[in-house]
């Protein structure tokens, strides 16, 4: 089969981002009060969605080989279709274990989902053009990403505000809208995905041989995890950057999930918090990309190291702010500059990691980064809502919030090392004699 052109890759690329997230910005303001509203307490709430994060932690590493073994296209199709399953699953849950079903099906579909649509697209661009650089695609799949979850986030505000189908709940509607969305994705990568063909010296993806190839890629798993870990046991700067990922997940649940259970507080009720929701969630996208454009005014600056113990001081106090504020104006007001920071805060961690990276290591770098960030969210956020039920909403977003600011003094290492490589650059090198 021939492959697509760069350019028709290119357009299908972003045509399947789209598809991808427009329906994700439809519930992202809702999955937290769908829960609330059935019944769930706050504690069984963020119990039963913290499957999704453990779930994706467990099979990130084991999924990573499966897509070379038996091609991106039928890894993409089976995500998809379990994209459609967590769907429906979640439009139709009623008790905790259906939510925490929905929410360990999601995490299944998210860890397979997860690079293959990326590595697809740039392998379709290198068969043709070999070598060629695709980093403005990807910039342009960013944008896309960006606008995609915004423009659907503004939708879903807009469908609970107008609620047209008194029969359901509000907050419904978003769901079974999400629900069709998934089947067009489905569609849509079924039809528009045209693997590249396999080179002579690549065995078959399909049949026996690509099954032998997943399966022993699976077994894999264990071998890179030790070696991640020996890797972080042998640098220590390394080491404390990963540990900033358990501090920022920390922040990640005041401004992500207690934030629409605390607007439904002040509004009174979860209808109405969806509503907002909406579009203050496009917002934040918005001031999101805002903050990591600053974070490249600051850097040359301020140094990588200075800017992300700053961006992680002032996220963290944000959340404690979100957790102070008394009003819907000042909750929304506080979010809007804690997501912006958030923002500011990626762009110099990644430096920092890549820093301690090699071209042989650097993707098990970034995942040992993302599945500590999925752990500590899915270990954390049943203690903040049990914390929540006990105390009180605020009460979480404030500890959560205070902690998640312990997190700058992980970046010290990298901040000694950054100010070494600094003396270094400055002395002069002697003479020949």
């Amino acid at each position: 089969m021939t492959p697509l052109s760069p350019t028709r890759a290119r357009q299908v690329f972003l045509l399947l981002t789209l598809t991808r997230w427009l329906p994700v910005g439809l519930i992202v303001t809702v999955t937290t009060l769908l829960p609330l509203e059935r019944g769930l307490s706050v504690t069984e709430a963020l119990t039963a969605l913290s499957l999704t994060g453990l779930t994706v932690f467990l099979l990130e590493l084991p999924t990573s080989g499966v897509a070379d073994a038996i091609g991106r296209r039928p890894l993409l199709i089976t995500a998809a279709v379990l994209q459609v399953a967590a769907a429906a699953l979640f439009l139709t849950a009623q008790s905790f274990w259906a939510f925490a079903l929905a929410a360990a099906v999601t995490g299944i579909f998210r860890a397979l989902d997860s690079g293959p649509l990326e590595a697809w697209f740039v392998d379709t661009v290198h068969a043709t053009e070999p070598g060629a650089d695709v980093d403005r695609p990807l910039a342009a799949q960013s944008t896309m990403l960006g606008v995609s979850i915004a423009a659907g986030a503004l939708v879903s505000g807009g469908l609970v505000w107008w609620h047209p189908v008194t029969a359901w709940s509000a907050l419904t509607l978003p769901y079974a809208l999400y629900t069709v969305l998934s089947v067009g994705h489905l569609v849509a990568v079924t039809l528009l995905v045209r693997e590249v063909p396999r080179t002579a010296d690549t065995p078959p993806s399909g049949g026996r041989g690509g099954a032998r190839r997943a399966l022993a890629s699976a077994r894999q798993a264990p071998r890179v995890v030790l070696d991640g870990l020996r890797l972080a046991r042998d640098n220590r700067v390394l080491r404390w950057l990963l540990l900033v990922e358990v501090f920022w997940s920390l922040g990640m649940i005041v401004f992500e999930t207690f934030q629409p259970i605390r607007l439904a507080e002040l509004l009174g009720g979860t209808a109405a918090a969806g509503a907002v929701t909406g579009p203050v969630t496009a917002a934040g996208w918005a001031v999101f990309a805002g903050g990591a454009a600053l974070t490249g005014l600051a850097t040359p600056r301020l140094g990588v190291a200075r800017t992300a113990i700053l961006a992680r001081v002032l996220n963290g106090l944000g959340a404690v702010w979100m957790g102070l504020a008394l009003g819907p104006v000042g909750l929304i007001g506080a979010y809007l500059v804690t997501y912006s920071l958030h923002g500011a805060c990626g762009p110099a961690y990644q430096a920092l990691l890549h820093r301690e990276a090699e071209a042989r290591n650097r993707t098990t770098v970034l995942s040992m980064a993302s599945m500590l960030s999925f752990a500590a969210y899915s270990v954390a956020a049943p203690l903040l809502g049990w914390t929540a039920d006990l105390l009180s909403t605020q009460a979480a977003m404030v500890i959560a919030g205070g902690l998640s600011t312990l997190g700058a003094a992980c970046f010290l290492p990298a901040l000694r090392q950054e100010r070494r490589r600094a003396a270094a650059d400055r002395t002069p090198v002697p003479l020949a004699a």
